[in-house]
């Protein structure tokens, strides 16, 4: 992932330097297994944890030859020992540690996530409870619908993260796992012992079959987890982006000294970060369709998903990470307006409350399709002559044969529309 999309904690995750490390730990403690059961002695596995090590230098240098990292990585750790090196790689194949460490390397990755996730969270569940009982318009299609609380947006919002969180900690212990079955997968060259062992030290999901490799149904559940989570960030930024517009107003992101909106046009404030998390899922999506390609491999493995999952699973963490993180900041910081939300919500003259008044009709005793009949023509005449629909009602003898005064004038009051808040934020904060 490129720098700019990418923070430090992440970035070094996926550095070659930890991924040999990785791959480091995975050899040694294979080697700990293989004495466990008696096959290495235990004096040669303390030479090894004592004098392994690597030049990342001369692994490249090696690669160049070999043309494979693993034996470049194996042969570089060689030449740090003594006659104890002929245990290193001992009964594995390559992808025994390849998938190992990136099971290994995967659970850090998500460690990082997850406090990301939880962070998002808790300042949603701040702004729901701060903005509770702001009253907002509601709107369906575009088009203003009916009245609702502005903290319903983030309490929403909040209940689709959980259901995220949920879903990422399923799919983790999936993806956080390890094979040492060897070639095919049939533990012919090596014990199952030595796969448990190690995935138990590392802290993953020992797998209970394989070929060569773990199958990439985990992987693509994961990368699809993962682009689901960026996708549920794109419906929250787009929604800030839409209260932003001018015609709107309802509240944007926050806008430093000295930052600029355009080149062009000083009086610019743009949704630019919201407008980022947008542009950044479309690229996570475009990672969940290469995930699922890499699931039909050919026999007991192939390398195609290998050059794929090299970009995907560094790129994939790194940008969601970004984007959570980022995305946090923007919520944290909104700016609202809780005045131009009045103001929107008497926009169009009070034809909002239509359904109230059409509701207070039938309890009055009128048909629903009497009730409809009689209240649209009014508000459709207030929405185009801007004239204001209590007052029209109010002056309609149809109307007001059917309906007390003081009934009617109740049809307009906000604090209606709060009635069953608390039944909401209960159900998602219990």
């Amino acid at each position: 992932m490129i720098a700019r999309y990418s923070r430090p904690a992440m970035q070094k995750i996926w550095t070659d330097e930890n991924k040999f490390n990785a791959f480091l730990q995975v050899e040694l403690l294979a080697c700990k297994a293989w004495s466990e059961i008696n096959v290495i002695p235990k004096a040669d596995v303390e030479k090894l944890e004592k004098n392994a090590k690597f030049d990342i230098h001369r692994i490249y240098e090696l690669e160049q030859q070999t043309r494979h990292d693993v034996v470049a990585f194996t042969r570089a750790v060689s030449e740090s020992l003594g006659e104890e090196r002929k245990w290193i790689h001992y009964g594995l194949t390559s992808t025994d540690v390849v998938d190992t460490a990136n099971g290994y390397l995967l659970k850090q990755a998500n460690d990082i996530l997850l406090e990301d996730i939880l962070e998002f969270m808790q300042t949603l569940k701040d702004r729901a409870l701060k903005y509770k009982k702001v009253p907002c318009i509601g709107r369906t299609h575009g088009i203003h619908a009916d009245i609702t609380s502005f903290g319903l947006k983030f309490l929403l919002w909040y209940e689709e993260m959980k259901r995220n969180l949920k879903r990422f900690q399923e799919v983790r212990k999936e993806v956080e796992a390890g094979k040492m079955s060897g070639a095919v997968g049939n533990f012919a060259n090596i014990p199952p012992y030595i796969q448990n062992y190690v995935c138990e030290k590392l802290g993953i999901q020992s797998a209970n079959i394989s070929t060569q490799i773990l199958q990439r149904d985990r992987h693509a559940y994961y990368i699809a987890t993962l682009a689901t989570i960026a996708s549920s960030l794109e419906q929250m930024a787009l929604e800030i982006r839409h209260l932003q517009r001018t015609e709107v107003h309802e509240a944007e992101e926050s806008f430093s000294k000295g930052q600029k909106g355009s080149s062009a046009m000083p009086h610019k404030r743009n949704p630019i970060s919201s407008e980022n998390i947008c542009g950044c899922s479309r690229v996570m999506r475009g990672y969940m369709h290469t995930a699922y390609e890499s699931i039909a491999l050919w026999h007991e493995r192939d390398i195609s998903h290998s050059s794929a999952e090299r970009i995907i699973l560094p790129d994939a963490t790194m940008l969601l990470d970004y984007m959570l993180h980022r995305f946090n900041g923007i919520i944290e910081n909104l700016v609202v307006y809780e005045d131009v939300m009045l103001e929107n919500i008497y926009k169009t003259n009070g034809v909002i409350f239509s359904q109230r008044v059409m509701n207070a009709l039938i309890e009055a005793g009128l048909s629903r399709e009497e009730a409809y009949d009689l209240v649209q023509p009014i508000a459709m005449e207030a929405y185009n002559t801007k004239q204001d629909f209590q007052t029209l009602l109010v002056n309609n003898t149809q109307v007001m044969k059917h309906i007390a005064k003081e009934a009617l004038l109740d049809c307009f009051t906000l604090d209606y529309y709060f009635n069953n808040i608390e039944y909401i934020y209960n159900r998602c904060l219990k």
